[in-house]
């Protein structure tokens, strides 16, 4: 036996983030709703021990609808990565940070919009994935959380140490599968596997952030659109 324990990492299921008032509430859309059954359908002979979340609503209806007969749990430490303020900004300066954010190996220092910086995001995710570590009582594990925050835990899983890297893809309620040893050395198994579009045959070749962009960019030129949050989150 290798001892080693299992976590299938997931990323939420599809949300619309703009023309609320508050992203950290917003909801799955219809088609996050199938694409987080088709993880369901992915996933049905796999026995979770756990089910962990970052508490946020997209993240626990995610879980509701993949993993139903576990009750899910919400760590909030685990929750996204954390915008700076973009009202006032000119739209070219918002295209800019939304689009180089994510791009190779992210910086430590780097500030997500001018926000919460990728160090100060490993600095609140490792212990809680150090916490979770130190409980033996799991097997198999689904985490359920946010791109960012996968990137972040993908990053020191592949490499050990707290490196960000931003070309980790992480499309809506993708799975991504890691096993870890009991000294904490990981083998990522699988990354960014959709079980709605296995092949990403209709998966467009924007990246998380342009297409965030593009939400953003719609969201102002609505008639009667909501002006965008203080802190608007990131999938």
């Amino acid at each position: 036996m290798s001892g080693r324990r299992r976590i299938y990492l997931m990323r939420h299921a599809q949300v619309r983030y703009f023309g609320t008032l508050d992203p950290e509430q917003v909801v799955l859309t219809e088609d996050g709703r199938r694409q987080a059954a088709a993880a369901a359908a992915a996933l049905a002979e796999v026995t979770f021990d756990r089910v962990v979340t970052s508490g946020l609503v997209r993240t626990l209806e995610t879980a509701s609808i993949v993993a139903p007969a576990i009750e899910a749990e919400a760590r909030y430490g685990l929750r996204e990565i954390e915008s700076g303020e973009l009202r006032g900004l000119a739209p070219e300066t918002v295209q800019e940070l939304m689009e180089t954010a994510f791009r190779g190996v992210v910086p430590l220092d780097t500030r997500f919009l001018g926000g919460e910086s990728v160090d100060a995001l490993f600095d609140r995710v490792l212990p809680e994935l150090d916490a979770l570590l130190a409980d033996a009582g799991w097997d198999v594990l689904l985490l359920i959380l946010h791109g960012g925050v996968n990137r972040a835990i993908l990053g020191h899983a592949l490499t050990g140490e707290r490196v960000f890297l931003g070309g980790f893809e992480q499309s809506p309620a993708c799975i991504n599968i890691i096993d870890v040893a009991a000294d904490g050395a990981s083998i990522v198994r699988a990354v960014n596997h959709t079980a709605y579009d296995p092949g990403h045959v209709d998966a467009p070749r924007t990246t998380t952030m342009e297409h965030l962009w593009e939400e953003y960019l719609a969201s102002r030129d609505a008639k009667n659109a909501v002006t965008p949050s203080l802190h608007p989150p990131i999938p």
